[in-house]
């Protein structure tokens, strides 16, 4: 891993880029903080004012990294990123992350009901963020009703698939399972 930030490179493949050490959450977190230091990097995004920008960035050990662009009001949806661990940092504005402090089964069900006193909420300001475990469950979300957020993810393994839920109350379903090929 190096000491710089990384440079922006929306088309190579995971498969093209150098393998290191295979990344650990602490890695993942500590590649994020520095990116979102890069300040030329987060000033480089282009901005919508509709939905979300994204660019892919090169992340350590074959990573998969992004630096994503949030208009206001805008979030993600209920998901998880399945066997990958991850690690994400606000690099300008705010960001809310709702999650569950509960281990799901990773599959054979579409509908759980969750316990009591699950929900976890986290306010994310710029120079703030976290990593997270396999099969975290979470929505991230712009709540500003007039200011842009961006921020630095990083997952490893590449993101094999995402699991997309709906909520209603303590009742979350499973929705849609995407894979990388749905996102070309």
């Amino acid at each position: 891993m190096s000491a710089s930030p990384p440079s922006v490179s929306p088309t190579t493949p995971p498969a093209a880029r150098a393998a290191g050490p295979v990344p650990t959450q602490a890695d993942l977190l500590d590649f994020v903080r520095r990116t979102a230091a890069d300040t030329r990097l987060i000033a480089s995004l282009p901005l919508d004012p509709q939905g979300r920008t994204w660019v892919r960035l090169e992340g350590p050990g074959g990573s998969e990294a992004w630096l994503i662009g949030w208009p206001p009001g805008t979030g993600t949806g209920w998901h998880d990123h399945a066997d990958s661990v991850g690690a994400f940092l606000t690099a300008s504005g705010e960001l809310a992350e709702y999650s569950l402090a509960a281990r799901l089964p990773t599959d054979g069900w579409k509908t759980l009901e969750l316990s009591e006193g699950v929900d976890r909420k986290r306010r994310l300001a710029a120079g703030q963020g976290r990593s997270f475990s396999h099969h975290h469950v979470h929505e991230v979300l712009n709540e500003s009703p007039d200011r842009h957020a961006i921020s630095v993810h990083a997952y490893y393994p590449p993101l094999p698939r995402i699991r997309r839920y709906s909520r209603t109350g303590q009742v979350l379903r499973l929705e849609q399972v995407e894979r990388p090929e749905d996102w070309q």
